[in-house]
């Protein structure tokens, strides 16, 4: 029997307390929805962490018990501390995975692993999106057909400032003529980042069945595997120099 992969649901948790119709849809924060699907899967061990709890819910002990964070953030962005973030990038170099949702393209974790803007055009029309998958044979799109439809979502268009993805795995078309980079891989040293477009707050994108099979594909993927460790640095040769 292997081990469950242990799974940190972040959130910023401030548009569900301040919002009674986002409240409505999200009454346990769009972490707590998100976390009650992956604990339904097999395999997981979920905790959920927000940015008010001291250190953002984001210690040292909890970090080391992560193998992949997934990270959920809009309006406070800046109020995260530098020094979580350094202690989050240091974690997914060592190899534990991200996933950047939605508005978290412009979180100072992922801008960091970027090293760009990760700026990009947006549009809140409550249009029509289809997420294309355009690498079939990727473990995140394990179960789904050729797309995901959503009625009704906020446009994200480009161009998305961000380096070109290790692989693409989604590409979204809007109602208003915009498409969109909407599912990209990178590596980053032993780590692994996801970014994934879907879930504006003010939509039930994360009660959609596809979108959270999505997030529940990735966790697994992201999740660290049994590697060698590199080695950095002056070492010595492993066998006589010159010898024929």
């Amino acid at each position: 029997m292997t081990d469950p992969i242990r799974v940190t649901v972040w959130n910023e948790y401030r548009h569900e307390k301040k919002s009674p119709e986002i409240a409505a849809i999200y009454p346990k924060g769009i972490h707590g929805a998100i976390a009650d699907y992956l604990r339904d899967r097999r395999g997981m061990k979920v905790r959920t962490a927000t940015l008010d709890e001291p250190d953002h819910g984001l210690t040292e002990a909890v970090l080391a018990d992560t193998d992949v964070l997934i990270w959920w953030g809009h309006t406070a962005h800046e109020e995260v501390k530098d020094e979580i973030v350094e202690r989050v990038h240091k974690r997914v170099l060592d190899g534990m995975g991200l996933m950047a949702l939605h508005s978290a393209h412009v979180s100072k974790i992922f801008r960091k692993l970027m090293g760009t803007t990760c700026e990009l055009k947006w549009r809140e029309a409550g249009e029509k999106e289809r997420l294309w998958v355009i690498e079939p044979s990727h473990p995140i799109v394990k179960g789904l057909g050729e797309y995901i439809e959503l009625e009704h979502t906020e446009m994200y268009g480009e161009r998305f400032d961000v380096p070109p993805p290790d692989v693409l795995v989604f590409v979204s078309w809007f109602e208003g003529g915009e498409v969109f980079r909407s599912g990209c891989v990178y590596y980053r040293s032993r780590g692994k980042v996801f970014y994934f477009r879907p879930g504006h707050e003010t939509y039930p994108i994360y009660h959609n069945p596809q979108v959270l099979q999505v997030i529940g594909n990735a966790a697994e993927w992201l999740a660290p595997v049994e590697c060698p460790k590199p080695i950095y640095g002056n070492v010595q040769p492993l066998q006589k120099i010159g010898e024929k």
